[in-house]
């Protein structure tokens, strides 16, 4: 079997649905971050244990449970409070752990999620399968911070899950999910003042074989643009025909060219020295 962790701040009206979609998991954590609301109650009423640690960044936190949480199994998936699980989903981690236990290949796996919007998928607008490290070995799989997320070690050795988990990205409204994205834009920037990169290096990258690295040069090579906003908005609603998407597509196209107006401010003031 497998144990689940949950990171939480102030999430008691998203918790219900993430911690009831995880049917048959028999170890569910939440370590929260500071939480002034209900969280750390609904979660114990739904029977995940809660611990506190102070956020500094996601892969610290993440990094901390792996060390401190006593996870009843080594295999830990890593669910946000606005994500769900899935039964086809449990079925395959619950496999793949079996097996990995028995004969272990892998560090950790990816996982794709299927983001919903105002209730429905949109996979052109947010560019399915975009590919997360998400299962993984807790004794020996280590996370590292990319301005407002986390991705696995270089060189680990990461296989790929078939089924999705969903992610519903509208859950706390959209005010919410501007403010969320000003702070993504904010660490972002900062993460790029540390760890810039050639554009002639960027460059190369986009012929690598493999095409996470190529979508993850993208979005570097994304930081030189002018106009940011408005090629988000070329990028995502015409060529990567979010259009396809509907209405939705076409409300949540615009919000990530506000996204995108964000970043941009950010960066001016890294470049500037602010």
């Amino acid at each position: 079997m497998f144990s689940v962790l949950i990171l939480t701040l102030n999430e008691e009206h998203n918790l219900p649905l993430c911690i009831g979609s995880l049917a048959g998991v028999d170890d569910i954590h939440v370590l929260d971050s500071g939480s002034t609301d209900r969280t750390h109650e609904v979660a114990r009423t739904l029977g995940a244990h809660v611990s506190v640690n102070p956020f500094e960044n996601f892969a610290q936190q993440r990094n901390h449970a792996h060390d401190h949480l006593p996870f009843r199994h080594p295999w830990v998936f890593h669910l946000d409070a606005d994500e769900r699980m899935t039964p086809a989903l449990v079925a395959e981690l619950r496999a793949v752990a079996e097996a990995e236990m028995k004969n272990r290949v892998h560090e950790g796996y990816w996982a794709a999620p299927r983001m919903l919007w105002e209730g429905k998928w949109v996979p052109r607008c947010t560019d399915y399968p975009a590919w997360q490290a998400r299962f993984a070995h807790a004794p020996t799989f280590r996370f590292v911070e990319t301005g407002h997320g986390q991705r696995e070690t270089p060189g680990a050795k990461l296989g790929y899950l078939q089924n999705n988990y969903e992610h519903d990205m509208s859950a706390s409204g959209v005010e919410d999910w501007l403010e969320k994205h000003r702070r993504y834009a904010r660490r972002e920037a900062e993460a790029w003042k540390h760890i810039r990169r050639p554009v002639s290096s960027e460059l190369r990258s986009l012929l690598d074989r493999d095409p996470l690295q190529r979508r993850r040069a993208l979005k570097r090579l994304s930081y030189h643009l002018p106009a940011r906003p408005l090629a988000r908005f070329i990028y995502q609603y015409f060529l990567r025909r979010g259009f396809l998407d509907g209405a939705t597509g076409w409300r949540y196209c615009r919000l990530l060219a506000r996204y995108e107006g964000f970043a941009a401010e950010e960066f001016r003031r890294v470049r500037r020295g602010g």
